[in-house]
This record gives C-alpha cells, sequence and structure tokens, in this order.
C-alpha cells in the first residue's frame, strides 16, 4: 500500500479544497439560481444557509477524514463497521459523476479554444447544437480534458492537487474579480446589479429555502466523498474550524462574484429579460457567447471568462477523480497510476456513451432523459442528499457528535460545538430529508420548482 501523503500546509490543503469546491456549479449553475428565485433574497438565503449549515457539513467531513487517515470508501467503516456501505454509497456518487463532468470539462475546453479563435462563430444559435450533436469532436475534446485530470491525480496530493491549486485558484480569484469589475462598471448593467443584490422578502418561498440548500451541495462539494478525501490528507496540527471557515468563504466569494458577472451583463443584453437566464448548457454555451460578442472587448473578455470556467471545472474533476482512486489505493492496496488509469478508462467509456447520447444515439432516453441527464439526476437529485442526511444520522446517534468534535478540538476549543450538535442531529437532516423528496418529485414532474 502507499504511503498517504499530507499536504504540505494548511494553505496547500485550503486551496485544494476550494479547488475541489469551485466549479462548474458556481460558474453557471448559481447565477441561474439566482435569477430563477429572485435575486437578492435568494442570495442572503443561499449566504444564511452557507455560514451554517454549509459550515456543519464541511467541518464534518474534513474530520471523518482525518480522524480515519481513509478514504471515504474506508472512513464511514472505520467509524462503525455496521455502517460500512455508506462507505460504498457516497464513493458511488464520484463514481457517477465523473464521466459526465468531464464531457462538460471537454465542452469548457472546446469553447476556450472557440473563444480565442471563432468567437464571432461561436456566438451563432446553432453552434452549440452542432458541436455536442457531432461525433468526433467533442469525443477529442473530452479526451483532453479528462487527460489532464489524469495526469494531475497521478502526479499525487503535493505535486499535482496541491500544485496545480496553488496556480489555478489564485488566478481564478484575479480573472473573477477582473471581468466583475468590467461588467459591473458597464452602462446599463444597474438595473441588474440591483436586482442580484437587493433583497426583496415578496420573493421569499420554501422553494427558495431548498433551491438554495441544494445549490450548497454543488458549490460546496459535500456528499461526494471530496471533503473526506482531503481531509485524510490534512495535518493533525491544522485548525479544522478555521481550515472551514476559509474554504466556505473562498467558494462563497467565487459564486457571488460569478453571479455578479454573468447576471447584469445578460440582463443588459437581453433588455432585463429574465428568461435570457435559462439554466444548465443554455446560459453558458448559447447565452453568454452572444452577450460577449455584442460588447467591447468581447472577445478578450469571453476568453478570459472561459479559462476562468476551465480552471474552476479542472480543479472540480481532479478533486472527484481524486475520491475514487484514493478509495481504490485504501481498499485495494492499489498503485496510484494504475487506480488512476483504470478510473479514467471506465470515464473515458461512460462519457462517450454520455456524448453520442446528444448524437448519434439521441434517441435513446431514461425515463424521458438524455443519458448525461439522468446520470446528473441520480446523482444530485438522490444520491447527493441521501449520503448528506445519512452522514448527519451516522454522525449525530450512532457514533455520536463528540467523535466529530473531539477531533476538531485536537487544535483548540470548538466555538460553535453547541450549535454544531443542535445542526448535524436535528436541523441538517430533515432539510436534507426535504431536498430529497423534492429533487426526486421534481424530476418526475409531479412538484414544479
Amino acid at each position: 500500500m502507499e504511503k498517504r501523503n499530507t499536504f504540505s500546509g494548511k494553505i496547500g490543503f485550503v486551496l485544494a479544497a476550494a479547488g475541489s469546491a469551485v466549479g462548474l456549479g458556481n460558474l453557471w449553475r448559481f447565477p441561474y439560481l439566482a435569477a430563477k428565485y429572485g435575486g437578492g433574497i435568494f442570495l442572503l438565503v443561499y449566504l444564511i444557509l452557507a455560514v451554517t449549515f454549509g459550515f456543519v457539513l464541511m467541518v464534518t467531513e474534513i474530520a471523518i477524514g482525518r480522524k480515519t487517515r481513509l478514504s471515504p470508501l474506508a472512513a464511514f467503516g472505520a467509524l462503525s463497521s455496521k455502517w460500512n456501505w455508506l462507505g460504498k454509497l457516497a464513493t458511488f456518487v464520484p463514481v457517477l459523476i465523473f464521466p459526465y463532468y468531464c464531457l462538460i470539462g471537454g465542452w469548457v475546453t472546446k469553447y476556450t479554444a472557440a473563444m480565442l479563435t471563432e468567437s464571432a462563430a461561436a456566438a451563432a444559435d446553432s453552434y452549440f447544437g452542432s458541436y455536442v450533436s457531432a461525433t468526433g469532436e467533442p469525443l477529442v475534446w473530452f479526451a483532453v480534458f479528462l487527460a489532464i485530470t489524469m495526469l494531475v491525480v497521478v502526479f499525487g496530493v503535493n505535486k499535482g492537487i496541491e500544485k496545480l491549486s496553488k496556480v489555478l485558484m489564485p488566478l481564478l480569484l484575479i480573472i473573477t474579480v477582473a471581468l466583475s469589475v468590467y461588467i459591473v462598471s458597464r452602462p446599463g448593467s444597474a438595473p441588474g446589479v440591483r436586482y442580484y443584490l437587493m433583497p426583496d422578502f415578496g420573493n421569499l418561498s420554501f422553494k427558495t429555502v431548498l433551491a438554495a440548500l441544494g445549490q450548497l451541495f454543488y458549490s460546496m462539494s459535500l456528499a461526494m466523498g471530496i471533503m473526506i478525501t482531503y481531509g485524510s490528507y490534512l495535518s493533525k496540527e491544522e485548525k479544522i474550524e478555521k481550515s472551514a471557515r476559509q474554504i466556505e468563504i473562498f467558494d462563497t466569494v467565487i459564486a457571488l462574484l460569478a453571479g455578479l458577472m454573468i447576471i447584469p451583463a445578460v440582463f443588459e443584453f437581453s433588455g432585463g429579460d429574465k428568461e435570457a437566464l435559462s439554466s444548465g448548457p443554455s446560459l453558458m454555451f448559447e447565452t453568454l457567447p452572444k452577450v460577449f460578442n455584442s460588447m467591447p472587448a468581447g472577445k478578450t473578455v469571453g476568453t478570459l471568462f472561459f479559462f476562468l470556467v476551465l480552471f474552476a471545472a479542472l480543479t472540480s474533476s481532479v478533486s472527484i477523480l481524486e475520491a475514487i482512486v484514493s478509495g481504490l489505493i485504501d481498499s485495494f492496496k492499489m498503485k496510484r497510476l494504475t487506480a488512476t488509469a483504470l478510473v479514467s478508462a471506465y470515464g473515458l467509456a461512460l462519457g462517450t456513451v454520455c456524448s453520442l447520447g446528444f448524437g448519434i444515439w439521441s434517441d435513446f432516453t431514461i425515463i424521458g432523459m438524455s443519458i448525461l441527464d439522468f446520470l446528473d439526476f441520480v446523482s444530485n437529485s438522490i444520491f447527493l442528499p441521501l449520503v448528506g442526511m445519512l452522514t448527519c444520522v451516522l454522525v449525530g446517534f450512532v457514533i455520536k457528535p463528540d467523535a466529530v468534535i473531539s477531533e476538531v478540538e485536537l487544535n483548540g476549543p470548538f466555538r460553535m460545538k453547541h450549535f454544531y450538535i443542535a445542526m448535524v442531529r436535528w436541523i441538517a437532516p430533515v432539510l436534507i430529508f426535504a431536498i430529497l423528496v423534492s429533487g426526486i418529485l421534481q424530476s418526475l414532474g409531479i412538484l414544479k420548482i
């Protein structure tokens, strides 16, 4: 078995964990949900949930990782032998997500290149549809993105993940701030800025809370086994509570700035039409290229934006792959290269199936969904909240909160101890259960959210 590496220090851990958290969910899903659920009021609810609910789950997962020094595949069994199955369930989430996440990463890689070479063509209505429905080109860009992800993970924790994060995360922050300042300072952006930043309590509803809570899983890499994996590489000398806060702040700042980049720009482009902030691929790959094409220095702005998204997608795909690879190393004593190659080959195979689901296999659907959409539904609407809820039950009632608290208090008092106990035992499981039920009902068309 390979010797378990550790991050060289707190900065390396925080940047790597923040890099995992900052991904596609921050840069297109967050702005879309903010626009759909009332702008400023969604923002306010999200911030409240991030510093309470998100903090509790983040601390829990990091502490479990550091306490056991194991990947999620083995960590839950080390805490309670009867709950070993939860480790398998937690590892199944990144196994489902990895192939299609890298496929979307390939789309981002393609658009980054397109913004450099043919930005006007990329703004055409048919550009994205023609690209994803093709057979060969999407697979080439997918393979490029997957190969980069694989290479980083092969180099391991210090030479791969930590080094990448120390370079990309500061760059990502600089580009995000620069683009946000540029877009907010443009004439015509004020209505979009007001809508995004000013809470209107008339728009507050239970749906807003559920949407914001669901976004936390995407934004903060929770219930995917990633924070447990990264926590297992964290030195016993570092303070978990402080590190969790720093990861949370970095991730939330990027999400807030993403909204400040996208919402005012699309508002200005569309004349204030909120419908222009549509969900998913159509926002990033269809609407935004048109927005960039319509503004001064649009080619430069668009190129920088897609580089930003590419950096975010890459740091997240690396963490997803690492969560799986770490489990294979821990449980099956594999060498890192062998485990990484095995998972990458699987990712390439299933990702190819997802890609062809938009082209020659587009007639094939599962409960009315494309292959990619179905995998996204199963992982994000069912398994993410399920793993999150069961982790709270395990900590709250089986091993008891003191098991986590004692790990946090290795480096000083846990200031939010009593709040943590109430959240992990009662509040968090109930809210996550609400997400689980509403997500399933929504996807089946029974509930409209």
